[in-house]
């Protein structure tokens, strides 16, 4: 029983770490406002549009992206 438990408890991590590793982070921005934001879900809507490098792995690295990124700083 102690088994069982041990490996549920292993696979539970396991799996876990995998879908924190999964993560992905997006720069959108909205076409009636001009704003950019950063977003961890590609966006299905047309109101707004993935800008960037496309898919980023963590949010920091999202954010720094949007200081650099041309649409985003326009005025």
């Amino acid at each position: 029983m102690k088994k069982v438990i041990l490996c549920g408890a292993l696979a539970a991590l396991i799996l876990g770490t995998q879908a924190a590793s999964a993560a992905e982070f997006y720069i959108v921005r909205d076409a009636t406002t001009k704003k950019c934001t950063v977003v961890d879900t590609k966006p299905t809507t047309t109101t707004t549009t993935v800008v960037g490098d496309g898919v980023y792995k963590t949010k920091t690295e999202a954010e720094s992206a949007v200081k650099t990124t041309k649409v985003c700083t326009e005025r």
